[in-house]
């Protein structure tokens, strides 16, 4: 008989979900929301890369199931850790993406990153 999972493992896996779940409703869909919303408002002066981003959306989101799923099978509390870890960091880097790719996309047409960035970020927060 296989020995059970210890409560960190648990513990791990639930506050993982939790993260991605904040992760995700709090910051990824908000932003690509706010940023497809400033692409419409500029007539497209500020492209929104639709297929990549949600080409880079799609994959994070298979590396991320796969690590919870790795969390929630693990009989080590240390290795469900580590996969849930590495879940959120691979979540906030797909939140990241989509601000990086529309300043880079952006500069390309204005011919400076930093200033794009800038703005976007004080629209962002008000």
């Amino acid at each position: 008989m296989p020995r059970p999972r210890p409560r960190g493992v648990w513990v791990a896996s639930g506050i993982g979900i939790v993260l991605l779940l904040a992760i995700t409703l709090g910051a990824f869909f908000p932003l690509v929301g706010f940023l497809g919303g400033v692409t419409a408002t500029t007539a497209g002066l500020v492209p929104f890369p639709f297929v990549r981003v949600t080409l880079v959306a799609l994959l994070g989101a298979v590396v991320v199931l796969a690590l919870v799923v790795l969390a929630l099978t693990r009989r080590h509390t240390a290795t469900s850790v580590v996969a849930v870890v590495f879940a959120v960091l691979v979540a906030l880097a797909v939140t990241i993406y989509p601000v990086v790719t529309v300043a880079i996309s952006s500069a390309d047409r204005a011919g400076d990153v930093w200033p794009i960035v800038t703005d976007l970020w004080q629209r962002f927060t008000g």
